[in-house]
């Protein structure tokens, strides 16, 4: 399956996701993402340690064991050399896909999550790969 297959699935597939690394900051790419998913339908669920109050509307977790529910994607916003504990995480609790926003690539953990049969996008964003498959009539939104 080629990349853009696999992000179509991987969207097309998704109603639960799980930010990690995300900010309560208006200002950072983390929170800007996760707004436009949530304007779009998905359930986004912060994944931050050093949150203690809601973000979004949605109650912070500080880990994705922590999580009392199912995921449908892991979206991660921490940088390379932090990536491989979170797929480690993912992989532990089910999360059928993960994806490693722009500029963030690690080979190894990548592979790792391929091997356990997760589907993995990497150094895309999730915000902008959404809007483009929308506009190319590939996805629908989740609005409604």
């Amino acid at each position: 399956m080629g990349e853009d297959e696999t992000i179509e699935k991987v969207l097309a597939n998704c109603r639960v996701i799980a930010v990690v690394g995300m900010s309560d900051r208006e200002d950072r790419s983390s929170h800007g993402v996760a707004r436009y998913l949530q304007r779009e339908g998905f359930r986004i669920i912060p994944v931050n340690p050093n949150l203690s109050r809601p973000v979004l509307g949605e109650v912070p977790y500080a880990s994705l064991d922590d999580i009392p529910e199912s995921v449908d994607l892991v979206d991660i916003f921490r940088r390379p050399i932090d990536v491989p504990p979170v797929i480690d995480a993912a992989i532990r609790i089910g999360a059928p896909a993960v994806w490693m926003q722009l500029g963030i690539v690690h080979q190894e953990a990548a592979h790792l999550a391929s091997v356990a049969g997760l589907d993995v996008v990497m150094d895309r964003c999730t915000a902008i790969e959404h809007r483009r498959l929308v506009w190319l009539g590939k996805l629908r939104s989740n609005r409604e």
